[in-house]
């Protein structure tokens, strides 16, 4: 079973020129699977998870853009799902051209990972999504607006404070600076039994270039949300103890996702680094739940 990729070194130009860096793992042959990570990770934070599924599929890993070896492009403008979107489809026209992928998601990468499976472009190129932390901003909008109990979203109201402190200028970006932001996250995740990152496996970049996601994309998404809508399966992954996303949030939307599986699991935040096991076995089960194959 591979730990490293096959192939560390390949890049692909996304519509606006952006470079983005991808990794691949087992057979090219097999049934590909993209990951796509949030934030402020970047693909290496797949490497576990990668090693346990490369026996069953092609994995695909890439850095978002603004993260790891990706380009780092200027301008908030630069962060918008509507680009992420591109970066996406760049991957998907390099990895998996004639076919389509499965899809596999966590943190930010969920929340842009929402955007792809209900865009209308794509329709046709996922054929499963595993969701693991991270809700569609449109419909995190309409959760807001709904008649679900206050109780609800003022717990997630709660969860999010720091959405609200990534909109500040230059505050945070020196909290990341000078280590004391650090400090606050890794102790909420270590409160929810988890355990931070190692150390070398993010960079300052990573951190400070993947605010522009928040800014970029939360508030008018949330202020003026659409309704998308998908077909594709999705499985969604809350860890019941994860100190940003409620399971209300990500779980209660069958009406725009009406093929949704739902699975509530022990653990923080960054599942995918604390448990990769309880990843790989989940994606194979949904795959194979959805598919019908045997992986």
């Amino acid at each position: 079973m591979p730990s490293t990729p096959q192939d560390g070194g390949r890049r692909v130009r996304s519509a606006d020129g952006t470079q983005i860096a991808l990794s691949e793992y087992g057979d090219p042959s097999a049934p590909v699977l993209v990951c796509v990570h949030g934030y402020p990770d970047n693909a290496r934070l797949w490497e576990p998870v990668a090693a346990r599924l490369a026996d069953h599929f092609h994995v695909v890993t890439y850095d978002v853009r603004g993260a790891g070896d990706s380009d780092h492009p200027r301008g908030r403008s630069a962060y918008r799902l509507e680009r992420l979107e591109q970066d996406f489809t760049a991957v998907l026209d390099a990895v998996a051209p004639d076919g389509p992928v499965q899809l596999l998601a966590h943190d930010w990468g969920s929340i842009q990972a929402w955007h792809f499976v209900t865009s209308e472009r794509l329709r046709g190129r996922i054929a499963s999504f595993v969701s693991i932390s991270g809700p569609s901003l449109d419909h995190a909008g309409y959760f807001f607006r709904s008649r679900r109990p206050l109780g609800d979203k003022i717990s997630q109201l709660a969860h999010s404070w720091y959405i609200f402190y990534f909109q500040l200028p230059w505050l945070p970006e020196r909290g990341w600076r000078k280590g004391w932001a650090h400090r606050v996250f890794g102790k909420l995740e270590r409160s929810a039994g988890g355990h931070v990152h190692a150390d070398g496996e993010r960079s300052l970049a990573d951190y400070r270039n993947g605010l522009e996601l928040y800014r970029a994309n939360v508030l008018p998404r949330l202020l003026r949300p659409r309704p998308r809508r998908t077909d594709v399966p999705v499985l969604v992954v809350s860890p019941d103890g994860d100190a940003f996303v409620t399971t209300p949030l990500q779980t209660d939307i069958a009406r725009w996702a009406p093929n949704l599986s739902v699975q509530v699991v022990r653990g923080g935040h960054w599942l995918p680094r604390n448990d990769p096991g309880l990843v790989a076995r989940l994606t194979r089960e949904h795959t194979r739940r959805v598919a019908g194959w045997q992986v």
